[in-house]
C-alpha cells in the first residue's frame, strides 16, 4: 500500500483515523531514538528512516537516486508495519529482538525478514522499538550494508 502523501508530514497527517495516534507515536519514538546521521524521509514512496546522500552519496544500490534505507513505517490494510534492515542483516540484533519482544507486549510476534506487523495497535512495544533504533549507528549500518553488497 502506497503512503498517502509526498512528504513525511503529509504521510503522518493522512494516516487512517483508527491508527493515527499509534502510528504517529511510533514515528515519534523512532525519531527520538534515531542515532545521529539518520533522518526521516520519503523512501520508495513511503515513510522511511534513511542515511541521506550527504553522508552516503552512493545511495541505495538498487536505485542510487534513493538514499540508503535503514527502517520504515507503513499503515497497511490490516496492520501498522515497521521495517528494520539491521534485523534483516544482523542475526545478533534479530535474536535479541525476538527474545525481548515477549517481555514488552502480550502480542504474538508477527514478523517477516525485516518487517514486524502490529495488528493490535494498543499493544505496540514502543520502548522496545526505541531501544532497537539505538542498536546501530549510521557508520555501523553503512559497514553492514557494504559487507552484504560484496557477498
Amino acid at each position: 500500500m502506497k503512503a498517502n502523501g509526498t512528504t513525511v508530514e503529509e504521510i503522518l497527517a493522512n494516516v487512517p483515523e483508527d491508527r493515527f495516534e499509534a502510528f504517529n507515536k511510533l514515528h515519534s519514538v523512532i525519531v527520538e531514538n534515531l542515532p545521529e546521521g539518520f533522518e526521516p524521509a520519503i523512501s520508495y514512496g513511503g515513510l522511511g528512516y534513511v542515511v541521506p546522500h550527504s553522508i552516503y552519496p552512493n545511495g541505495y544500490h538498487c536505485k542510487p537516486i534513493e538514499p540508503l534505507p535503514f527502517a520504515g513505517l507503513a499503515s497497511q490494510k490490516n496492520s501498522i508495519n515497521f521495517y528494520h534492515m539491521g534485523m534483516y542483516t544482523d542475526n545478533t540484533i534479530l535474536d535479541w529482538f525476538v527474545a525481548e519482544f515477549p517481555k514488552h507486549t502480550k502480542q504474538k510476534l508477527d514478523m517477516g525478514k525485516s518487517c514486524i506487523r502490529f495488528k493490535k495497535i494498543n499493544d505496540i512495544p514502543y520502548e522496545l522499538i526505541g531501544e532497537l533504533m539505538r542498536k546501530l549507528t549510521v557508520q555501523d549500518w553503512i559497514i553492514m550494508y557494504e559487507k552484504e553488497l560484496k557477498k
